[in-house]
């Protein structure tokens, strides 16, 4: 027996189809019928009259909030996904470029890492934001993606720019915490060449380890995010396959990113103070005074860095990384708690959020980076400048 808003009817409103896919015969499992909820319904008065008792006014209050705040999400996801792309792409565009051809005060190896995460993020800019949530959000204006059997393909690309930019993270905290934790091993792996090799085996391991994802999902496009967004078979995602691949996925990315990034940043912090105190005690031994130490000072730079984007990582990722446990832990029966699905898509506009925001964190804390952005962005009008002075 289908449902009563059949999923393979397109003239439907948008908010009825939920995730398109083809329902099973039969009933569905309480996971199943919370992953059809509808996310984008239309406000509802669930104003009560004055002579009601306080227990239905109880009962009714929360609704309503819930309601409201899917109404505002909405609304802000609908300007918010637009400016965000309209300033994500040319500001890692002129990232890469400025990282690439100007001498910003970083070695070689550190420049590796930043260009490619900043890649990344604009890879995740193009294949999420444009490609995923403004066709969403803009479903009547998108409407003729429901025609184009690319989206298994698109999830596969998609899943795996979002693994290299999150492991491109991960790879660039390990080569901070050997270049100042390791001495030894500082002079073999904190090269540009070892950069390089780690970080096209991160790129070639996230392509085949989404690969899955094209026998996972049919190839028509949803338009939804539950959290899916392309077509797909009741009978797969029931399986335990299915289960058990997508349980990995979300723990490899970010879960794990995030158990590693907070150790290392321990642990790194842990020898910068122990080293630090060792230093200071030793050169105001030896020269009866405490002066500046150029050495640490450029240490801490490099340390204020990677914080600040160890951060930005972990506080903007948290909140979808949250979602997507819980939310297969509860279709898995763990059913303790219950979260509405605003919450995952308060979870995505976190970590689109993300992708944007490394070139503020490279203006704030690099000097010469700032310098060099700065003359970047002014080159075009001394150009001018210049033709036009005869």
């Amino acid at each position: 027996m289908k449902s009563k808003f059949s999923v393979e009817d397109p003239f439907l409103p948008h908010y009825q189809n939920g995730p398109i896919g083809h329902a099973a015969e039969g009933e569905k499992n309480v996971s199943q019928m919370r992953l059809r909820q509808p996310f984008d319904k239309p406000l509802e008065d669930n104003s009560q009259p004055n002579e009601t008792t306080r227990l239905s006014q109880l009962m009714k209050e929360q609704p309503s909030k819930t309601k409201r705040v899917e109404y505002v999400l909405k609304l802000i996801r609908y300007f918010y996904y637009p400016i965000l792309a309209i300033v994500g792409v040319p500001v890692n565009i002129i990232t890469i470029v400025t990282l690439m051809s100007r001498n910003c005060g970083l070695s070689k190896c550190v420049t590796r890492y930043l260009v490619a995460m900043s890649a990344g993020d604009l890879l995740v800019i193009i294949l999420d934001l444009i490609l995923r949530h403004i066709p969403i959000v803009y479903w009547k204006q998108f409407y003729f993606l429901y025609s184009v059997p690319v989206c298994n393909i698109h999830a596969v690309l998609l899943y795996a720019a979002t693994d290299c930019s999150v492991w491109f993270t991960v790879t660039f905290t390990f080569d901070r915490f050997v270049a100042i934790c390791c001495p030894k091993l500082k002079s073999k792996y904190c090269t540009e060449k070892s950069a390089a090799v780690v970080l096209g085996t991160v790129t070639v391991l996230s392509c085949l380890k989404n690969i899955f994802w094209y026998f996972m999902l049919l190839n028509g496009y949803g338009l939804a995010n539950n959290p899916w967004f392309c077509r797909f078979s009741w009978e797969v995602v029931d399986s335990l396959v299915w289960t058990t691949i997508e349980f990995l996925h979300n723990i490899l990315t970010p879960c794990v990113p995030f158990a590693l990034i907070l150790l290392l940043n321990a642990l790194t912090v842990r020898h910068i103070l122990v080293s630090s105190r060792a230093r200071r005690r030793l050169r105001a031994h030896s020269s009866g005074e405490n002066p500046s130490d150029p050495e640490m000072e450029s240490r801490r730079k490099s340390i204020i860095l990677l914080f600040v984007i160890s951060a930005n990582f972990i506080i903007l990722w948290s909140t979808l990384m949250f979602y997507s446990v819980w939310s297969r832990m509860y279709g898995l029966g763990y059913q303790s708690m219950s979260l509405h699905l605003f919450v995952m898509e308060l979870g995505f506009m976190l970590q689109l959020t993300s992708c944007c925001t490394n070139t503020a964190i490279y203006a704030v804390t690099q000097t010469h980076f700032r310098q060099q952005l700065k003359d970047l962005l002014k080159y075009p009008f001394t150009a001018i400048l210049h033709l036009n002075t005869p």
